[in-house]
């Protein structure tokens, strides 16, 4: 492995982080996202004109930059450094991979060009608070169980009268669901008997599909709820498609980004308590001159570093993404945890700067969460616990 950064990495870093400075600070991240979309469509598109940030893992034969996940994981190193709105980790970790997995030729052709350009922006909706388990971060995705299994609830499938495909039900925490152009809905067809689970393409102006955005805890972080009645809807790829593989495959990927995210925000929480400390004067001296302050930011630090070295780490093998991500999480929760306390009173007004970094390490563990499942998740896959044959045994 050559952990070294090309000059091409080294030159999307310092471009990325000169245009979010000078767009992205913390008065004009609470704008945007009190906005209809819940981001700044400008700043989305003048990132996907100048990097091709949505296109940046997609495929040069449809208009991508042609990178792999560790150029999407660098990427969002720096948005999560500010904690930027914006569609892409919904579009280009989670919607992207799915499409050019399962899409046929017809759909890969027509929907990742325009996605790639960020003019079409997609969302994955799930039924209820199982993102985390269909993309098999914290369990096994077992075929139909997270998506209702046959019965009451979910999102279910049928052939409607013209032959295609109908959905009807509801999924109530779809990442950036209300302002998508593009659903990417996991519904179960083949009643209890036959079932199986998979994913169909809705669009923002089908008729029956009912979208309204959630008060959340992370309103960087927007979330919809979406009511499907009777929706037309347009299956992705064919209907043998393996569909809890290939969201298992995405989920690895997501969660190397998302880990690559968290440590640059988790970096950018530690930096501002670290210069507000050193101005910042009690008894007569700075505060962060006190030993015992010292070693607190040095506990930090080393987290920190830790947590950045594991996800650059899953970023080159996405299998490690679940524990890379496990890590980071719980770095950018010490991290934003720290800069409430070293802040003083002020720290602990909801208004201030600092919440906006406890408000994402809080939204991000209840999403792909919490830290000790992924954990366990993880240890279960590698054998950690599992037990010893006999001839094992008797061969130690």
């Amino acid at each position: 492995m050559d952990a070294a950064f090309t000059a091409e990495q080294d030159e999307m870093r310092r471009t990325l982080r000169e245009i979010l400075g000078k767009r992205c600070g913390p008065d004009e991240v609470k704008a945007a996202v009190r906005t209809a979309a819940g981001y700044d469509g400008e700043l989305w598109q003048q990132l996907a004109r100048q990097l091709g940030l949505p296109g940046i893992a997609v495929a040069e034969e449809y208009g991508g930059v042609g990178c792999g996940p560790a150029d999407l994981a660098l990427a969002c190193e720096e948005t999560g450094r500010v904690l930027l709105p914006s569609p892409l980790l919904a579009t280009a970790a989670l919607g992207v991979p799915l499409i050019a997995a399962l899409g046929t030729a017809a759909q890969r052709s027509a929907l990742l060009p325009p996605l790639a350009a960020g003019a079409l922006t997609a969302a994955l909706a799930v039924p209820g608070p199982a993102l985390a388990t269909a993309l098999a971060l914290i369990c096994d995705n077992a075929p139909g169980e997270w998506a209702g299994g046959g019965r009451a609830g979910g999102v279910q499938a049928r052939t409607g009268e013209d032959g295609g495909w109908r959905l009807y039900g509801e999924a109530a925490q779809v990442l950036d669901g209300h302002s998508a152009s593009l659903l990417l809905v996991a519904a179960h067809t083949g009643g209890f008997a036959r079932s199986r689970t998979l994913l169909f393409l809705v669009r923002e102006d089908a008729p029956g599909l009912v979208r309204s955005r959630q008060a959340t805890l992370d309103e960087t972080r927007p979330q919809a709820r979406v009511q499907l009645r009777d929706a037309p809807a347009e299956l992705l790829g064919g209907a043998e498609a393996d569909v809890c593989a290939a969201l298992a495959a995405t989920g690895r990927t997501a969660a190397a980004v998302l880990a690559a995210e968290a440590v640059g925000a988790a970096g950018q929480a530690l930096a501002r308590t670290v210069e507000y400390v050193r101005q910042r004067e009690q008894f007569g001296r700075a505060v962060g001159s006190f030993q015992a302050v010292k070693h607190r930011l040095a506990d930090l630090y080393v987290q920190v570093q830790a947590a950045r070295s594991a996800a650059y780490y899953a970023a080159w093998d996405p299998r490690q993404g679940g524990l890379a991500l496990a890590q980071a999480l719980e770095a950018l929760r010490t991290a934003a945890g720290e800069a409430i306390q070293l802040h003083g009173g002020i720290g602990f007004t909801w208004e201030h700067d600092a919440h906006l970094y406890f408000k994402r390490a809080a939204a991000d563990e209840l999403l792909f969460g919490p830290v000790h499942r992924l954990r366990a998740h993880a240890a279960h896959h590698a054998g950690l616990f599992t037990t010893p044959s006999r001839s094992e045994k008797v061969a130690v």
